[in-house]
């Protein structure tokens, strides 16, 4: 019995590999050499099987699907992005289709949607970045709003980055001073525009010397020695988990469920890992340059009160930060 079991799942197994190909449309905000990375990976795994791939930031991703949709004719199968709020909305209005025979084996449960429409692939986490020659190493967010810092904080805007906005919800709503510190902030001459991209240039040219960041680009440009450090302030980080989703208009549902099973494997896990990125999985390791994983203090967030909230958090940080 067991022997036909395996023999059953097997053959489901490669019944569904043999029904992936055809063309996969990709819409991610992936850095673009991540994108290709992953679409190649997934391709030598799936030769029958070709990887379009269009990348953005997150509200351009979905500017663009939208309008898609508007008229009728969505191109993605498949969402990449950095934003699970996005995804929320995404799986309130039906666009996502729900896949529960996804392998998920080795992730926390606490980061897959209920509904299995969104899994996550990755956690990036927001910290501190600065410049080596600071005057000030800082531990903490409240060192963001001490006078050494003062005119020489970068953050990216939370009114074009998605996980901007995800890193703003998640201080203010675990901070004991929540909203204040970005008064703080604002008072301090802190300058929120542009993506995580613009403040690691900033910081590492020496334009500003601190910075609000994702964690593997600082973390990356270190080792590749730019004169810069990372910190994971000791009250805890934002995270987003760089969700993977199918939308209920694919044209091609087979190969997008490869798609997402492939990226939440061993060997797309590792394939993170090489990128630079904390696993969604937590036994496919970690890159260097990063501290334990138990170290690592990710604070809550709730992404669908954060939904309903959206329009309303980015008018109060507009306000705060005179934008």
């Amino acid at each position: 019995m067991r022997t036909l079991l395996a023999a059953l799942v097997l053959a489901a197994a490669s019944s569904s590999a043999l029904a992936a190909e055809g063309t996969l449309v990709l819409y991610t905000s992936q850095p673009n050499t991540d994108a290709q990375q992953t679409a190649d990976a997934f391709m030598a795994k799936y030769p029958d099987v070709t990887v379009e791939w269009v990348r953005d930031g997150t509200p351009r991703i979905m500017a663009k699907l939208s309008a898609e949709i508007e008229a009728g004719q969505p191109q993605a199968d498949v969402l990449l992005i950095a934003d699970i709020v996005t995804m929320e909305g995404l799986k309130a209005d039906g666009r996502l289709l729900a896949f529960p025979e996804a392998e998920i084996e080795g992730i926390d449960e606490e980061l897959v949607d209920a509904d299995r429409a969104y899994f996550p692939t990755k956690l990036i986490t927001t910290g501190i970045v600065y410049n080596t020659n600071a005057p000030m190493v800082p531990t903490s967010w409240l060192d963001l709003t001490k006078p050494e810092a003062a005119n020489m904080i970068a953050m990216p805007s939370p009114l074009t980055s998605g996980a901007a906005m995800i890193h703003t919800v998640t201080l203010t709503g675990n901070l004991d001073n929540g909203w204040d510190f970005y008064s703080a902030l604002a008072e301090n001459g802190a300058q929120a525009s542009g993506g995580n991209g613009d403040v690691l240039q900033a910081v590492s040219g020496g334009d500003k010397l601190y910075g609000m960041i994702v964690d593997f680009m600082p973390i990356r440009e270190k080792a590749k020695g730019a004169p810069v450090d990372f910190v994971f302030p000791t009250e805890g980080v934002s995270a987003v988990t760089e969700p993977v989703a199918i939308l209920s208009t694919t044209q091609n549902p087979e190969a997008a469920k490869a798609f997402v099973n492939f990226v939440l494997s061993e060997e797309g896990q590792s394939l993170a890992v090489q990128q630079g990125y904390i696993p969604a999985r937590a036994d496919a390791g970690l890159p260097e340059g990063y501290p334990d994983r138990s170290t690592i203090n990710v604070l809550p967030y709730d992404a669908a009160a954060a939904l309903a909230d959206d329009a309303a958090n980015k008018e109060r940080f507009s306000e705060l930060m005179g934008q």
